[in-house]
């Protein structure tokens, strides 16, 4: 499978993620949205969103690896973040980054969104992601 990112000439710079990404491949990998927690429930930085991103970004990551795929292969990813707001952009990004190079995250990021909301289905997750991806 391969992947092309690529931000043509006349779309917004700088951004920390590419607009457009261009794969060819076999399967589609989808990835619910994860969340900060270990395989047995564990609630992982409660109350940081910096910590809460790397960790949901580390189990994105399990569940790519499981299906044969890694973030080398993702399109597209997608979080949702609780009571947004632009002045949390450093912290959101400190998780990205502190996990990056763990997990084989490029930077910049594939195509992304990021999506405030309310909350999501428990009151301590700050955070959710969810990953498409192909791979052959």
């Amino acid at each position: 499978m391969t992947v092309q990112y690529f931000t043509p000439e006349g779309m917004l710079q700088p951004v920390p993620y590419h607009h457009v990404a261009v794969g060819t491949g076999a399967r589609h990998v989808h990835v619910s949205g994860q969340i900060a927690r270990q395989a047995d429930g564990t609630p992982v930085a409660p109350g940081d969103l910096a910590g809460q991103v790397a960790q949901a970004l580390r189990n994105t990551c399990v569940g790519l690896a499981g299906a044969g795929a890694s973030f080398a292969d993702v399109l597209r990813l997608t979080f949702y973040v609780t009571r947004w707001s632009p002045e949390k952009i450093g912290d959101f990004m400190a998780g990205v980054e502190a996990v990056a190079e763990e997990i084989g995250l490029r930077l910049p990021l594939p195509p992304a969104s990021l999506i405030g909301v309310d909350h999501l289905f428990e009151p301590d997750v700050l955070v959710e992601v969810e990953a498409t991806a192909l791979v052959d």
